[in-house]
């Protein structure tokens, strides 16, 4: 049997027709911009069971900026314990620039790395 791939557009045309849920198991793989596609329009993706994972990978620090429901709450850091944001961008920086080295623009990698940064709550 072959697997069943869901993209963002699938997703959007099930929400259109009405669909609110859609099952997921071994035979059905979603992209992860259909993961994303899926949360922002609330369509449910329902697991048979917690052993099965989805074709493709469930990505939390990309999609969810908020516990969950069932979903144990994220660990308090106190404000001191927590990376100044400056200093997280330049040890992101060095590692990207370590691993590609002149092959990123550095105003693109600053730009990039600040949006995520602020995507993910860092501030």
């Amino acid at each position: 049997m072959s697997k069943e791939f869901y993209t963002e557009k699938d997703i959007e045309d099930l929400f259109k027709r009405g669909v609110m849920s859609l099952e997921i198991s071994d035979q059905v793989a979603l992209t992860d911009l259909a993961y994303e596609k899926a949360r922002r329009l609330g369509v449910k993706l329902i697991q048979r069971s917690p052993d099965n994972p989805p074709g493709a990978p469930v990505r939390p620090y990309l999609s969810q900026t908020a516990a969950q429901p069932g979903t144990a709450p994220a660990p308090f850091t106190p404000p001191e314990a927590r990376p100044d944001q400056v200093d997280l961008q330049a040890r992101i920086r060095s590692a990207v620039n370590a691993r590609l080295g002149s092959q990123v623009d550095a105003n693109l990698l600053d730009a990039i790395i600040k949006r995520v940064l602020k995507s993910t709550g860092v501030k």
